[in-house]
C-alpha cells in the first residue's frame, strides 16, 4: 500500500519532536540541582562553541549542588564565564580545578513562571505536530489527485495520521503535566 511510507515518514518527523520537547523539558530547572541543566551549555573552547558535557564531568553530589570538573584545567574560565553569561542565574564557584553550581530553592512566583514556560514549549509541540499532519495529509490529497491512490486509501491514510496525531498530543501533555508537576512539588 503506497500511504504506509507516507506515515512512516511523518511518524519520524513526529517522534523527533518528541524527543526535542523532552531535552528541552530536561534543561528546565526545578528546585533539585539536575545536570540536564547546563550540560548542553555552550563554552566558547579555543574559538568553538563546545556542549560543557563534553568539555567536563557533570556531578550532582546533593540536591542543591552541581559539580563541573573539565579534562582540561586550562578552560575553567571559559567555563565560569558561559555560565556568568547564560540566563541560568547561577553564580559559579570556582574551587581549585573544579567549579561549584549551588542551585538556590525556587520561590512560589518563580515555579509558577517555569510552569508557564513548560506548558509555552508544550503548546509550541502540539503546533509542531499539527503542521506535520497537515503536511501529511496535503501529500495524501496529492497522491490522491495524481490518481496514485484510491479516495479510501486517501481517508484511511488520513485517519491514520490523525489518529497518531492525538496519540502524539497526548503524550505532550503528560510529559508537561509531569514536569509542571515535579517544579510544583520540589
Amino acid at each position: 500500500m503506497p500511504i504506509r511510507p507516507i506515515i512512516e515518514t511523518h511518524k519520524k518527523s513526529m517522534d523527533k519532536a518528541l524527543e526535542h520537547l523532552q531535552a528541552e523539558l530536561r534543561q528546565v530547572r526545578t528546585g533539585r540541582a539536575s545536570t540536564g541543566i547546563i550540560e548542553n551549555l555552550r563554552v566558547e573552547y579555543y574559538g568553538s562553541p563546545t556542549p560543557l558535557n563534553q568539555l567536563a564531568t557533570l556531578a550532582v553530589p546533593d540536591a542543591s549542588m552541581i559539580v563541573i570538573k573539565p579534562f582540561d584545567p586550562g578552560c575553567l574560565k571559559d567555563i565560569e564565564r558561559a555560565i556568568k553569561t547564560s540566563d541560568l542565574s547561577l553564580a559559579p564557584i570556582v574551587d581549585g580545578k573544579m567549579i561549584r553550581l549551588n542551585i538556590p530553592p525556587l520561590s512560589e512566583e518563580r515555579r509558577t513562571q517555569i510552569v508557564g514556560q513548560v506548558k509555552q514549549m508544550g503548546e509550541q509541540t502540539k503546533v509542531a505536530l499539527r503542521n506535520i499532519r497537515r503536511d501529511a495529509n496535503r501529500e495524501l490529497d496529492e497522491m490522491e489527485k495524481n490518481k496514485q491512490i484510491s479516495e479510501d486509501d486517501r481517508e484511511k491514510g488520513k485517519k491514520d495520521i490523525d489518529n497518531l496525531t492525538k496519540d502524539c498530543v497526548s503524550r505532550v501533555d503528560t510529559m508537561v503535566k509531569a514536569k509542571s508537576k515535579e517544579i510544583l512539588e520540589e
